[in-house]
């Protein structure tokens, strides 16, 4: 089950568990999302029609990105846009998570290796605003 985390009523995060196998294209996402995520599970031979990407001007304000667990666990805490703590979730190898709004932290729970997507260009301190974390004893 792929899981959609809110807070009044913002999506904050998407989470597909490795365990997600449904056949066929599942766009996560909306049309509209700034950053795009789809789990797709097609049989041997089905074949994609090769396309290129045509140039399309886009304005996006926010930054949101993806973690791709390939080895070991790790809590995400999550935050509004304020900084208050609002939960955790625990992710393992295998897992994916697209984090869209409020803030967020995590924890490896075991040696990690992830990988993160986001939009860029990176633009250095501008980019994000850091704060100490509050003392956390949520299991997830």
């Amino acid at each position: 089950m792929i899981e959609k985390v809110h807070h009044d009523n913002e999506l904050l995060a998407i989470i597909i568990p490795a365990q997600f196998d449904e056949p066929g294209i599942h766009f996560c996402t909306e049309n509209e999302a700034s950053q795009q995520i789809a789990f797709m599970r097609h049989p041997k031979g089905k074949e994609i029609i090769p396309h290129v990407h045509n140039p399309v001007e886009r304005t996006i304000t926010d930054t949101q990105e993806a973690l791709f667990i390939r080895k070991g666990s790790l809590r995400v805490d999550f935050y509004t846009q304020d900084k208050k703590y609002l939960e955790s979730r625990t992710l393992h190898q295998g897992d994916v998570i697209l984090l869209i709004a409020g803030g967020h932290g995590f924890e490896a729970l075991d040696d990690l290796e992830m990988i993160e997507v986001k939009q860029g260009p990176y633009v250095g301190d501008a980019d994000k605003v850091r704060f100490e974390r509050p003392n956390i004893q949520a299991s997830a």
